[in-house]
Parts: structure tokens; sequence; C-alpha cells
């Protein structure tokens, strides 16, 4: 099982504030027990929506947000993407997650879809094409 574990942003993360030494250090010995474990396939921080933009569809219509964007607490400050066996795993390994923010943080753990649970709509062969590119790029 696949799962996406975001780390949700602060008002310290959206002002651009940067980790202290040591809390980098602590969040490199977690990720490299994370890779040693086969847990982490992909992992990175975001910068802050300041620097970011949106997409919002309506039909056939686009429209372009430039950031920053409200509601800090909904907002991603980072993410790893983690092969788990399944969501108890995942729990337990981000439970050990030294805090990512300065102040309170928040962890949010979230599997993503594999192919299987498309098999009622998605043909063999294009089960099998999802597969092949999996298998070919790097992080999946």
């Amino acid at each position: 099982m696949r799962v996406m574990v975001l780390v949700k942003a602060t008002k310290d993360s959206e002002s651009g504030t940067l980790p202290s030494a040591e809390l980098l250090e602590a969040m490199g010995k977690f990720n490299e027990q994370l890779i040693n474990a086969g847990i982490m396939l992909i992992g990175d921080g975001l910068k802050p929506s300041s620097n970011g933009k949106r997409i919002a569809f309506d039909g056939p219509s686009r429209a372009v947000i430039d950031g920053p964007f409200a509601e800090t607490r909904e907002l991603v400050a980072g993410f790893w993407i983690w092969q788990v066996k399944d969501l108890d795993e995942a729990v337990e390994w981000a439970k050990r997650c030294p805090n990512p923010m300065p102040g309170p943080g928040e962890l949010e753990i979230r599997p993503l879809y594999e192919v299987a649970d498309f098999s009622d709509v998605i043909t063999p062969e294009h089960a099998e094409r999802i597969h092949n590119h999996r298998q070919n790029t790097p992080g999946y």
C-alpha cells in the first residue's frame, strides 16, 4: 500500500521561516530510517504558497490564481510517499517523526489509489500500461 504523508503548513512555514539546523538534522535522520526500512519512496518540502499558483477549472475555462492562499491550516508544507503494508504501519512511522514545525504541527496520511481500485472501470490493457509506466518511473 502506498500512502502520501502530508506535512500541514503553519504560519511559520507560510512565512518562509526555514527550519533550524537541529530540526533539519533530526528530519534527515528520520528520513534515513525510512529509506533503510524500505518505506520512503520520495519526499520533499514545499516553498510557501506565496510562491505557488492554482488553476481553477469551470467547464472549459481555466483561471490562474496567484498565491499566497488563505486558510494556512489547509495548506501543505511538505510530503512523503511511503510504501507500507497497511495504514497502521504508516501511523506507527508517523508517530516516530520529529515535529516538522517549530510549534504545533500536524501530519495527514492518505492512501493512494492503486490500479486494483479501478478494476471495474479500466481494461486489462490500460492496467498493464499503468503498471509498466510505474515500473519505469523513479519514485513509484
